[in-house]
């Protein structure tokens, strides 16, 4: 990035809240459409009632705390953030050898190929909804230091499409993406049909999206979406969770979630069950 050049980053976050970020501070910060979301409550900085304060406070919290959108971010971790988010399970599935590199977006990175278990999680499981960003040098030598690849270090240009190519071109053949519109996956889909797709960052889409993304998906989050609930819900092979629940959608979506419940140590509950099981919280509303 050249001295003209401003630091800006464009992110949808706690309840699709845009926010935007330059040089290191909380800048703007729109209404959120969602009341109140589980998983919100349980961030580091919880967010119980979504309001712009609360969600500036959050994202000053993921500032200062492991450097979101500054040169010294964090792009490792072996923690999971929540059970079954796309992160934690495709991690999983790296750690276990179903897969070999994930295609993720990252604040001042962009688009980026991984190919460890923690740098997946460092970047994956700390970003939702990155709009646009700008490139961070430090961040950027770090990730490609550590075995990674980004895709456009001039731009932070994010373009799954392009990372998938990127990703098979480098020789990777069981890659897994992160996606976050159907038109995306469908071109993923179509280009790349191999390719393990996890749609993502669902809240507010349309009742046409989501008929899209759930026919070319593997795993989806339900995040706030009705009609990811209602959709994906109907055909899903598997929930994993009642409040933000993801559905795999393929038998290797099922697969991953079910070696994910493997490896942990956690207690689980397994009920057959026709889906979806709505949870006694869940986001308020549904979009």
């Amino acid at each position: 990035m050249s001295e003209n050049e401003e630091d800006i980053h464009v992110i949808e976050a706690v309840g699709r809240s845009k926010i935007i970020i330059k040089n290191g501070n909380v800048a703007e910060v729109s209404v959120s459409r969602l009341r109140q979301c589980p998983l919100a409550k349980k961030f580091a900085l919880p967010v119980n009632e979504i309001t712009p304060e609360a969600v500036k406070a959050n994202i000053e919290h993921r500032i200062h705390s492991w450097g979101m959108c500054r040169p010294h971010r964090k792009i490792s971790s072996t923690v999971d953030f929540v059970g079954f988010g796309a992160s934690e399970l495709i991690s999983s599935g790296i750690l276990s050898g179903t897969l070999d590199a994930a295609v993720l977006a990252s604040d001042g990175a962009g688009t980026v190929i991984v190919t460890t278990p923690e740098m997946v999680q460092g970047i994956g499981g700390r970003m939702s909804g990155l709009v646009s960003t700008s490139p961070i040098k430090e961040e950027m030598d770090r990730i490609e230091k550590e075995g990674g690849f980004v895709l456009d270090r001039a731009h932070a240009t994010v373009d799954p499409v392009l990372g998938v190519a990127r990703a098979y071109k480098k020789g990777f053949s069981r890659v897994a993406v992160t996606v976050a519109s159907a038109e995306t996956a469908t071109a993923i889909r179509d280009q790349f049909p191999e390719t393990f797709i996890f749609g993502v960052h669902m809240s507010g889409i349309t009742e046409a999206d989501a008929e899209q993304i759930v026919g070319v998906a593997d795993i989806v989050t339900a995040c706030a979406s009705k009609w990811i609930w209602q959709i994906a819900g109907a055909r899903a092979l598997l929930q994993a969770g009642t409040a933000v629940p993801v559905f795999a959608l393929t038998k290797r979506g099922r697969q991953l979630i079910l070696d994910k419940i493997a490896r942990s140590d956690r207690p689980v509950l397994v009920s057959g069950s026709k889906l979806p099981v709505y949870g006694t919280e869940l986001p308020d509303p549904l979009l």
